[in-house]
């Protein structure tokens, strides 16, 4: 081990609990269960996912990419359900794991996950804003949108305030690079909101404490039962999409940040699997690989993953010995800190980038977001990859017609590329256009692909022009 790398990886793991700690508490909070839990999962992402290979620098826990859909589910299933659902998505993943189906997650439209993680924000953002003035907010995401024409009127301007200034705190600590270098800008915005509603005794909702053993449950045989529901199976396995796309995309960004050992996607997908068993055990929130703590993590200047395991330890220590500072946390505080987060989902300058270049792309990504935003999560995933195989076979979908009048000896026609459903229309309307007192010839050997509707279709149009038909490739 070169000299240094202890202390820098010590240092680093200090930097990334400060930066963990608000964010797995308000994240917990956003996701409607206690506090604690988010904690849990983050000490499991710590000890558990950071001590497996994978990618050695990337840090898991709770991430505001699932809070929308772990609201959803206790809102419709009850919190009893959350470790069985997290549990089944932890083994979903340690199968797909040892199967080697990891590397398979890198094929997931970019356009489909920028989405999800826009319509997620955009969400998320809706809600937060209710809790930045202490308001309650509506269950579903479109009537969280509707909702903010009358809210003005039910907010807390003492909450609203302390969530503005959380929010302009987040904004302005970066500028001091210094500064944000020695203490993340989470820590300050969120521990400054607690000094200043605790000095001057502001009466804005606080996080509730229930205590660390309090708030794990440890699913049942009963809980175990409601996997064979139709309902739970699909929120498994949109627990397990979500969550493995979001930390293997994750590992890509920081394998782009450093020089050090590239991803193993298999094994690494077996290390989030292992983690999300463990928490759905606990009955806890289900984690991910979550870029902003690896980010840190590797601003820090760390090196192995003896950083990531160390601050699931400091999460740990903390939880098991001050978990009181919690209930000084005002509510408005985290929200502002998730609106920040949510803020920061939504890709605006990929989607420029994408405009430029590929707007079939920007479609993808704006129907999968209206389509989490109108509905839910799983569903606007659903729509998005849809969309996405049918943009591609599109795209895929090239058909060329070439004619040659041979004069006496009449016309031949070669269809050349790739012939499909989808380009009939186009193909069918340049065949009637041919002259109907001349001869045909139709050619099709130049055809790389022909499917059934368009072999029949020709073989029809040949027929009933009586033109001469050379078959292509089998």
């Amino acid at each position: 081990m070169r000299r240094g790398v202890g202390k820098a990886d010590l240092f680093a793991s200090f930097v990334v609990f400060l930066v963990a700690l608000p964010l797995c508490v308000g994240v917990a909070m956003a996701s409607g269960v206690p506090a604690e839990l988010g904690l849990v999962t983050g000490i499991v992402g710590g000890l558990v996912a950071g001590a497996l290979p994978g990618s050695s620098l990337q840090v898991s826990g709770p991430a505001a990419g699932l809070t929308v859909l772990v609201y959803e589910a206790v809102r419709a299933y009850g919190i009893e359900a959350l470790g069985v659902l997290v549990l089944g998505a932890g083994l979903v993943q340690l199968g797909l794991g040892v199967l080697r189906l990891g590397r398979w997650f890198r094929a997931v439209s970019v356009a489909v996950v920028q989405g999800m993680l826009a319509g997620i924000g955009l969400v998320l953002v809706a809600g937060q804003v209710y809790a930045l003035g202490d308001a309650a907010a509506p269950a579903d995401g479109l009537g969280k949108l509707a909702g903010l024409v009358s809210l003005p009127g039910r907010v807390d301007p003492v909450a609203l305030s302390v969530g503005g200034a959380t929010l302009v705190v987040l904004l302005l600590w970066p500028r001091w690079r210094r500064g944000a270098r020695l203490v993340p800008a989470p820590l300050v915005a969120v521990a400054s909101a607690a000094v200043v509603t605790g000095v001057f005794d502001l009466e804005v909702r606080r996080v509730e404490v229930r205590g660390l053993l309090e708030s794990v449950r440890l699913p049942e045989w009963a809980d175990l039962g409601r996997l064979t529901e139709v309902g739970v199976v699909g929120t498994v396995v949109a627990f397990t999409l979500i969550a493995s796309a979001e930390s293997l995309f994750s590992a890509a960004a920081v394998d782009r940040l450093h020089r050090g050992r590239r991803t193993d996607y298999d094994r690494e997908l077996i290390a989030q699997g292992a983690g999300n068993t463990v928490c759905g055990v606990l009955g806890a929130l289900p984690m991910t690989a979550v870029i902003v703590r690896s980010a840190a993590n590797l601003q820090a200047g760390a090196r192995t993953k003896a950083s990531r395991v160390l601050h699931g330890v400091w999460l740990l220590v903390f939880t098991a010995v001050v978990p009181g500072v919690l209930g000084v946390i005002p509510v408005a505080a985290l929200a502002g800190l998730l609106v920040h987060a949510g803020c920061k989902l939504v890709p605006v300058r990929e989607v420029g980038a994408l405009w430029r270049g590929h707007r079939g792309e920007v479609v993808v990504l704006v129907v999968t977001a209206g389509a989490i935003v109108l509905g839910n999560l799983f569903e606007g995933v659903l729509v998005g990859l849809a969309l996405a195989v049918a943009k591609t076979a599109w795209d895929a979908s090239h058909v060329q017609v070439e004619t040659e009048d041979r004069g006496d000896a009449g016309i031949v026609v070669r269809v050349l590329g790739h012939a499909t459903f989808l380009r009939l229309p186009k193909l069918l309307d340049a065949l009637e256009a041919l002259p109907r007192d001349r001869a045909v010839r139709l050619e099709l050997g130049g055809l790389r692909h022909l499917d059934h509707a368009c072999a029949a279709a020709l073989e029809g149009w040949a027929a009933a022009r009586g033109a001469g038909l050379v078959p292509g490739r089998p």
